[in-house]
């Protein structure tokens, strides 16, 4: 997909709470590893809300956690911010999908 080695950032505000370097992609999704700062400790439990929901297939409950951390989350590609974005977390990987105009 020529995005591997692309970093993206994940970030609360102004600050960084993690990158993720791609390895691969498989379109829509990109993945990779993922490096958290400090600052994903206070988040990280969104995200394992995101990955026990989605096993559980408890889609409604899933989709307020994917609401919450597009809320106070943002996706930063090279490029810049995405508008709105679907990303799990599990340990050292990360995969996403991102769009650059928000549904409406």
């Amino acid at each position: 997909m020529g995005n591997e080695g692309d970093v993206w950032q994940l970030r609360r505000g102004e600050e960084l709470v993690g990158e993720i370097i791609v390895e691969e992609g498989d379109f829509p999704w990109l993945s990779g590893r993922f490096v958290p700062t400090a600052a994903f400790s206070e988040v990280k439990p969104l995200f394992d809300r995101d990955l026990a929901l989605t096993e559980g297939e408890e889609w409604e409950e899933w989709e307020s956690v994917v609401g919450e951390i597009n809320e106070k989350l943002r996706l930063v590609a090279p490029a810049g911010p995405v508008a709105e974005f679907l990303l799990h977390v599990d340990g050292g990987r990360a995969w996403f999908r991102w769009i650059d105009h928000p549904v409406a």
